[in-house]
Parts: C-alpha cells; sequence; structure tokens
C-alpha cells in the first residue's frame, strides 16, 4: 500500500530527475528482504542462520513452514510486479525502461542494501517482473519448472532450467508479429544469467549429489 501511494510522487520525480529514476525506485522495491522479515518477526530468529541461508521463499518454507514460505513468494513475486508497474505508469510505457526496471528489480532481491548485497536468487521476483513485460513466456518457463520439480524435486534445478528457457520463449512469444525490442531480449537473457550464476552453489552440489529435495516441514 505504501508503495501504490508513492506512484504520484514518483511520476512527479521522473519528470524532475530523468530515466535514472525508475531503475533506483525498481532497485528499492525489489531490495526488501520478505524472506528476511517475515521469519524475524514470526519466529524471532535470523532465516540466514537456517538451512541454506537463503532469504527466498524455498529456505524460508523449510526453515519455517509452508505457510511462511508461501507468504514470502507472494511478496517476492508483488515486489517484480509492482516495480515494473511502476515504471511503466511513471514512463508512460517506455518498454527500455520497464526492462530496466525488470534487472534493477532483480537486482535489489540479489543485492538488497539493508543486508549488505546479500539476498536471494531472484526467481520469483523476476517472474513477477516477468508477468508485466511477457506473460505467456512466464507461464512457459513455469510449466518447466513444474515439470523439473515434480518429476526430480530438485527446486534449485528446476529454477536454473526455467531460467535459461527464459530468453527463447521470451523470442518467441513476445509478438506473434516479430522479435521482442532489443532491450527486452538484453534484459531477459541477463536476468537468465543472474539468476544461474546465483544458483553455482546448488549446481555444485547437484553435481556431487548432495543437493536438497523439496521437502516442507510441518
Amino acid at each position: 500500500m505504501t508503495a501504490l501511494l508513492l506512484f504520484p510522487q514518483a511520476k512527479a520525480s521522473y519528470a524532475g530527475f530523468g530515466y535514472w529514476f525508475p531503475a533506483v525506485f525498481a532497485y528499492m522495491l525489489g531490495s526488501i528482504p520478505w524472506g528476511y522479515l517475515i521469519v524475524k518477526r514470526r519466529e524471532g530468529r535470523d532465516i540466514r542462520a537456517s538451512g541454506s541461508g537463503n532469504i527466498g521463499a524455498t529456505n524460508v518454507a523449510r526453515s519455517a513452514g509452508p505457510v511462511a514460505g508461501v507468504v514470502t513468494l507472494l511478496l517476492d513475486v508483488a515486489k517484480g510486479i509492482l516495480a515494473v508497474w511502476g515504471a511503466r505508469w511513471i514512463t508512460d510505457g517506455d518498454i527500455t525502461l520497464m526492462m530496466g526496471a525488470a534487472v534493477m528489480a532483480v537486482m535489489g532481491h540479489m543485492f538488497p542494501v539493508w543486508l549488505k548485497f546479500k539476498g536471494g536468487k531472484g526467481v520469483a521476483t523476476g517472474v513477477g517482473a516477468f508477468v508485466m513485460i511477457c506473460w505467456p513466456a512466464v507461464a512457459g518457463a513455469l510449466a518447466v519448472w513444474i515439470v523439473v520439480v515434480a518429476i526430480w524435486r530438485y527446486v534449485s534445478l528446476a529454477s536454473v532450467i526455467a531460467s535459461a528457457s527464459l530468453p527463447l520463449l521470451t523470442y518467441r512469444l513476445y509478438s506473434p508479429l516479430g522479435a521482442p525490442p532489443l532491450a527486452v531480449s538484453i534484459g531477459t537473457t541477463l536476468i537468465a544469467a543472474l539468476i544461474i550464476v546465483k544458483h553455482k552453489d546448488n549446481i555444485g552440489r547437484l553435481v556431487a549429489g548432495t543437493e536438497n529435495r523439496l521437502k516442507l516441514r510441518k
């Protein structure tokens, strides 16, 4: 609600300060560490000291239960949606600046200033951001994610494969009339690469056979 109330002031600031404002606005939204805040409020502990140490929904679900995990997931998705929706409203639909906002929202989640730039892996926030850019590509990537989790029960593997599929899906599904704008192709590839790099430890554990499978605490 606070973020929504800020949008009129945000548009005025964009008019006064230029093209960098939507990116900063998106980063600040993306940097809100919902997983950390929820576990701290609910259980009085630091989620970074539990499980994988990640502030994202998967680790929250494993460490604090499925309800906390689902709430974290929804709020992290909402960050991406609000960031790009806000950029669209502020810039009157400039797709390049909207794509820039998507990238910055994901980077805010990954590198939040509030937690010394040590955040989550950006999957949920990326989903929210791309719903506003190309929802058919998001639907396709989610289908890939669900299939991989259903077969192997590795959330990290599903996230990596779904992220890798997103640039191709965006290229094919962005518009029935042709390829997406260059900014969208570059931004999509950058976000996918960032998410995959953030999973490097998981990839190492997958190779070693020590990665945790999906199992929620009751």
